[in-house]
């Protein structure tokens, strides 16, 4: 996957402008495909030369003038291409797996510190996407959203953020018991 499918498919909802594809990727898309702000608007400068994005002008009064996107018909084929495709297999690369894969021969409470922290985060990431999850169903239940939603593929991608980092948080506690025990 190009960094130009994550983002055509951000862009389905309508038009944004460049903060508000930045936000959108914070707030979704970066749970399978991270970018920096930077790679965004250069990315959406990529897609507007090669005809899968328009973007216009919009005039404000007090703030400086932007320009919004939107996918075009042409983005939206390159879209329906990239779905039609194989897709590559998934695979971990990860440096604290490296420094797990050498916990026999390391400072074990180095690594737990690390892993407490990795937790941490992995527990917050879960939150938010729990946050999230609830802002899109409101006050359906998941079966009646993933029946009857708008949109279901942001969900379902949010469903897999918090797969995600869920596993990522009960791994970490796990190693980081075992490790303890093993210093006992």
């Amino acid at each position: 996957m190009a960094l130009r499918h994550a983002v055509l498919a951000a862009l389905l909802d309508g038009e944004l402008s460049g903060y508000q594809l930045a936000k959108a990727f914070d707030l979704g898309v970066a749970n399978f495909w991270y970018a920096q702000p930077q790679q965004l608007y250069a990315e959406l400068g990529r897609l507007e030369k090669d005809g899968l994005v328009a973007g216009r002008e919009v005039v404000q009064e007090t703030r400086p003038t932007k320009r919004l996107f939107h996918v075009t018909d042409a983005g939206r084929a390159e879209l329906e291409a990239f779905t039609a495709a194989s897709a590559k297999p998934s695979f971990i690369r990860d440096d604290v797996l490296v420094k797990v894969q050498a916990a026999d021969h390391v400072d074990a409470e180095a690594l737990i510190a690390q892993l407490t922290e990795r937790s941490a985060l992995a527990r917050a990431k879960a939150d938010l996407f729990g946050t999230l999850l609830a802002g899109m169903r409101g006050d359906r239940t998941e079966d009646e959203f993933l029946r009857h939603g708008d949109r279901v593929g942001p969900y379902l991608t949010c469903l897999r953020g918090l797969a995600f980092e869920q596993g990522n948080h009960d791994w970490c506690e796990r190693t980081i018991r075992v490790l303890r025990e093993r210093r006992r």
